[in-house]
């Protein structure tokens, strides 16, 4: 993140070091509902006017402010939401200074942005609203969890009771390390039933999960959300990815005998780009390089859905395996993607999606952007009325980020 060329050297703005402190340690048993407050008077300590926080939306349109007396903004016409596409600080002038757009970013997560206003702008206090940002990023996080105030802040709409029980399952939407990253978006945002993803970064290596489960209802979700549980109970005691699978389908036979999913499970190896997958049942992964799709490149034979019993069931699960490229980018979808129709049955298509994917990246829009900016266009095609969840992982290796 480079600083804007209005950043000059200095600051003869003393930082009140002492009530800094004080106002850390405070921030540790502070409420959600008192960060827009902690905010401000932080930015006072840092020797700012005024700071505020702004979170993305759940489909990720709209900057919402937590202190509820303020407007939303767009993401895609503003200068709040051109921080946060691009994760870098937009200076804009203001009526009596300087307002400050810094991103708001836990790991390879975006959150949103912070807004912080201050008379002049040199670099030291450009480094202090970004130090600021870091510290509410961290805040947010650590908070949400345990928060609805933070989750409820963010819906635009009312979410349905399959949709609540499977997102509770749900990882951040973006995560990586170093020598990867791995982003994922999921449609409707507040009517979904069966689809979902998980991924989770383990040392060295990469896990990514899709699944794709029978039907839309609470039980499809319960299915998914099974599944989820399974595999991450496998993979925490050190399962290889053939076990993981054969635990996902022992879990679904025992508890949810009727019902099934399909879905594809990864494994990269961040440091030799070794990559492990198994498919059951699911559309094949897609495997992008230098800007196209090589095609069959990741195919493999059929296997059976994830949770058949009796003798649908196979006794081990089949594992492939290659070695990726630096640079290297992995889709996985459900068949909702390919699905999206438009008004004149037409659907969108699997080149159509991975010509978007292409362009966006040769653009170099980052994987979470790509993602956003396929997952509306998506919603568009279909005037926002989507016949069947879509989900999209995409994952990438670039061993060279060190």
């Amino acid at each position: 993140m480079s600083d804007p060329p209005h950043a000059s050297a200095g600051s003869h703005t003393a930082v009140d070091e002492n009530r800094l402190e004080e106002l850390i340690i405070e921030a540790q048993a502070a409420l959600p509902v008192e960060l827009p407050a902690l905010a401000n008077r932080c930015a006072s300590a840092l020797g700012l006017d005024t700071a505020s926080i702004y979170l993305i939306d759940l489909q990720q349109r709209l900057l919402i402010p937590l202190d509820e007396a303020m407007e939303t903004l767009p993401v895609d016409r503003s200068s709040a939401g051109w921080a946060y596409r691009t994760v870098s600080p937009r200076v804009a002038e203001a009526d009596d200074g300087v307002m400050v757009w810094m991103p708001l970013v836990d790991g390879a997560e975006r959150l949103g942005v912070l807004a912080a206003r201050t008379a002049s702008l040199d670099g030291a206090r450009l480094r202090r609203v970004r130090m600021l940002a870091h510290l509410f990023a961290m805040l947010i996080t650590s908070k949400r969890a345990y928060s609805d105030w933070l989750a409820a802040r963010t819906r635009t709409a009312t979410m349905r009771l399959p949709t609540e029980m499977l997102r509770a399952f749900l990882p951040p939407r973006t995560i990586g390390s170093r020598r990867c990253v791995s982003t994922a978006v999921l449609e409707p945002a507040y009517d979904i039933a069966g689809d979902a993803f998980d991924h989770s970064v383990v040392k060295d290596v990469l896990h990514t999960v899709i699944l794709d489960s029978m039907g839309h209802d609470l039980v499809s979700g319960l299915t998914a959300s099974v599944a989820m549980a399974a595999a991450r109970n496998a993979r925490r005691g050190g399962c290889d990815l053939a076990d993981v699978v054969g635990s996902v389908d022992q879990a679904l036979a025992r508890w949810l005998p009727d019902q099934f999913c399909t879905g594809v499970l990864c494994r990269l190896d961040a440091k030799t780009g070794v990559l492990r997958w198994v498919n059951c049942g699911h559309p094949p992964p897609l495997l992008i390089r230098a800007e196209r799709v090589l095609d069959g490149a990741l195919d493999s034979p059929p296997q059976p859905p994830i949770g058949l019993a009796g003798q649908l069931a196979p006794a081990t699960r089949q594992v492939h395996e290659t070695t990726l490229e630096p640079g290297d980018c992995v889709l996985l979808y459900t068949d909702g993607v390919v699905e999206a129709r438009d008004a004149d049955g037409t659907e969108f298509g699997l080149d159509r999606f991975t010509d978007f994917i292409i362009r966006s990246s040769a653009a170099d829009e980052r994987p979470a952007e790509v993602l956003r900016l396929l997952i509306h266009a998506i919603l568009d095609y279909q005037r926002n009325q989507l016949r069947d969840d879509v989900t999209i992982l995409l994952f990438e290796w670039r061993p060279q980020h060190r």
